[in-house]
């Protein structure tokens, strides 16, 4: 069985996001809490870390995963440019359940645009994610803690019983509910919505003016 820290997720201690922070660093993969669901977090850069997850989750590689955010700054090291109706939305929904898919840097690994030259990345109102990414000083994957095409995992219980093999499981409490983020597609002239999340069209289209 994994090793499960509790965690505070309004307030989680330092000490805490370290050990989460040092697992990545070693090219482990943890299971972290988001504002929305669980997710499996890994060094964006780890190539094995990342096949890691597609493994554990068995998920296609034709499928891409989404990164999360320290801070805004840390877009510049994975997205080649910021199209102005992105910095709008950003704007509005950051932090928070809304992922943006813009063209990656090519440094990028193509596991995780699934060869598409796109990253999807997201800022998240929890400081979990935020704290690891932070601390780490880069992005962190952020797709969801579930067996592809299975539910999300919405506590630390689900995610060691479907997924023994992760290094370590940040305990929140069970998720409030399990709405995934919206993703939406801003690199082409209209912005398109890849799935509709916790953030509706209606309050994107409204955001847009």
């Amino acid at each position: 069985m994994p090793k499960i820290i509790a965690v505070n997720p309004e307030k989680p201690d330092l000490e805490t996001l370290k050990k989460a922070t040092d697992v990545l660093r070693e090219g482990g993969v943890c299971a972290i809490p988001t504002e929305t669901i669980y997710g499996l977090a890994a060094d964006y850069t780890n190539e094995n870390a990342i096949k890691r997850i597609f493994t554990l989750k068995g998920r296609p590689e034709k499928k891409p995963i989404l990164l999360l955010l320290g801070e805004l700054e840390q877009l510049k090291l994975v997205v080649r440019e910021i199209p102005p109706v992105a910095e709008k939305l950003m704007a509005r929904f950051w932090p928070g359940p809304l992922t943006i898919v813009m063209q990656a840097r090519a440094e990028v690994s193509p596991l995780l645009t699934a060869g598409t030259g796109k990253i999807g990345v997201r800022l998240s109102s929890h400081p979990v994610p935020t704290g690891i990414a932070r601390l780490l000083g880069r992005p962190v994957t952020g797709t969801s803690a579930n067996i592809s095409g299975k539910p999300s995992c919405t506590s630390a219980e689900e995610v060691a019983r479907i997924m023994p093999q992760v290094d370590l499981i940040l305990d929140a409490g069970k998720a409030k509910e399990a709405i995934p983020s919206t993703v939406v597609d801003v690199t082409e002239e209209e912005i398109r919505i890849i799935r509709e999340g916790k953030i509706k069209a209606s309050q994107l289209l409204k955001a847009l003016g």
